[in-house]
């Protein structure tokens, strides 16, 4: 299995914040934007957490996705929300290049720069999910999302889950869930981008109903990132 030996941490949906010349679309949804659908709450937490962990600096999206979701695809019909979704055609691809790609680029400028200098990086990419969508509880406390087809994900995903499971027994730990990992996403196109042997993209979602808790997600957020590193020191070890 190839060894990461360098991590890049990024978080897509880490604020609700809406620019000032946007706000008139957005007027009257502060409860939208608080909301799951506005952000995912606790994620530039988690980012923090894993970033320092690994002596990193996190690559953090702040703004809302309604507004534009830098975790789709530029095609993607969950690019643009109803609020944007009926800017004309120029406004639409204003935001493209104001704000969803400069993250974009920002992620590959890192992870390409990582490359010149390490083997192969490993990209967590922090998120969050409602505990109840469309009526349906999510029975997980944490999810691991990777492509199945790529050994060294599925790998890391694996040993990551069982070590999470050791340290805190009873945390329920699923993966490729709520979500698939292969599906549309950001990971899923730097897959596209970059070899399979130099790249590992993992998106690590935490339910946020572990939120109402302050020191018991804290304690979660804490185990991911200790338990993450330790994973990577023993496949280290094995090489």
């Amino acid at each position: 299995m190839p060894l990461a030996d360098h991590v890049i941490v990024t978080c897509e949906h880490a604020g609700n914040r809406i620019p000032a010349r946007y706000a008139h679309l957005f007027k009257g949804c502060d409860a939208l934007l608080a909301s799951h659908r506005g952000y995912d709450a606790g994620a530039q937490r988690l980012a923090g957490l894993l970033a320092k962990r690994f002596g990193v600096e996190p690559i953090i999206y702040r703004f809302s996705r309604l507004l534009i979701d830098t975790n789709r695809s530029e095609h993607h019909p969950a690019l643009f929300s109803d609020a944007t979704r009926t800017l004309a055609a120029a406004d639409r691809e204003l935001l493209r290049a104001n704000y969803y790609r400069p993250h974009r680029a920002a992620v590959v400028a890192a992870i390409t720069e990582a490359l010149s200098r390490h083997r192969c990086v490993l990209h967590l990419a922090a998120h969050s999910f409602t505990p109840v969508l469309d009526g349906v509880l999510r029975n997980a406390d944490v999810g691991l999302l990777y492509d199945p087809k790529r050994t060294s994900e599925r790998e890391f995903c694996h040993r990551l889950a069982e070590r999470l499971r050791a340290a805190m027994p009873g945390l329920v730990v699923r993966r490729n869930y709520p979500y698939r990992g292969a599906a549309d996403g950001l990971t899923t196109s730097l897959r596209a981008r970059f070899a399979r042997g130099r790249y590992l993209g993992v998106e690590v979602e935490l339910n946020q109903a572990l939120l109402t808790n302050k020191r018991g997600a804290q304690q979660v957020m804490s185990a991911i990132a200790q338990c993450s590193a330790r994973v990577l020191r023993i496949e280290r070890q094995e090489r």
